[in-house]
């Protein structure tokens, strides 16, 4: 506000006084690993299944999905999109929808013409008449039927943006699909487990026993019988 006001023609206030800001430790740290998402998804009530799905599958904000219409889908081509303006950035959004999810839109698509109620959002809620709003009391005895205790829709956000790093996409994409608009906020997503890290301790022991055989080998004496018998044994293990 302060800031604002200095920047006024003519300007509000004459300084901008310095206000120092409390330290920020809001970081939430929820995520799915991929045993408990099915096991929630299996206890969950059906019209939500698909729901949670592409959410885990593309990291979608839940009122991105509980929007989404039949005329943003192409089910011959695979592909779901978001124009300009339907999003929280303002971007819009072309995610190609991989095997499983083909068949979720098709199920839902199939479920759709059987009901008789062709309304336009493509996840419906539990009586099929409109888009689906609040679930909040499904979700949490599904999280208590399977023990996973209390979480949240939007580790699955997390979770879509952390699988989506792993497989080796690259960032900007993943950012493209999840719709991530700055790195920053990204990064806070890409969480490391205790999986990671002893995952990175024993890739690096692999490296250290590569560079200790290298170092051998471009040691040893090439010049003698001797040093291309043993430079031979080491590389042949």
């Amino acid at each position: 506000m302060l800031n604002m006001g200095a920047r006024q023609t003519p300007p509000k206030i004459d300084r901008v006084p310095y206000i120092p800001m409390l330290k920020e430790n809001n970081t939430r740290k929820g995520f799915f690993e991929h045993g408990d998402f099915l096991a929630l998804r299996d206890s969950l009530p059906d019209y939500l299944k698909g729901f949670v799905t592409f959410s885990y599958k593309t990291g979608w904000r839940v009122s991105e999905i509980s929007n989404l219409t039949w005329n943003q889908v192409d089910l011959d081509q695979g592909i779901v999109r978001l124009e300009t303006g339907e999003t929280k950035n303002d971007e819009g959004r072309t995610v190609y929808l991989d095997k499983e999810l083909k068949e979720v839109f098709s199920c839902q698509w199939e479920a759709r013409k059987k009901s008789g109620r062709l309304i336009p959002y493509v996840f419906p809620n539990k009586e099929g008449k409109n888009r689906i709003r609040d679930f909040r009391k499904a979700w949490d005895k599904a999280c208590k039927n399977v023990g996973i205790g209390k979480r949240l829709f939007h580790d699955l956000r997390r979770t879509a943006v952390r699988n989506m790093v792993r497989a080796g996409i690259p960032e900007r994409v993943a950012m493209m699909v999840s719709g991530h608009k700055t790195r920053s906020v990204f990064e806070r997503y890409n969480i490391v487990n205790d999986t990671d890290l002893k995952l990175a301790a024993q890739r690096q022991e692999a490296y250290l026993k590569d560079q200790m055989v290298t170092k051998t080998v471009t040691s040893g004496d090439f010049g003698t019988k001797k040093g291309f018998k043993q430079n031979a044994q080491i590389l042949n293990g």
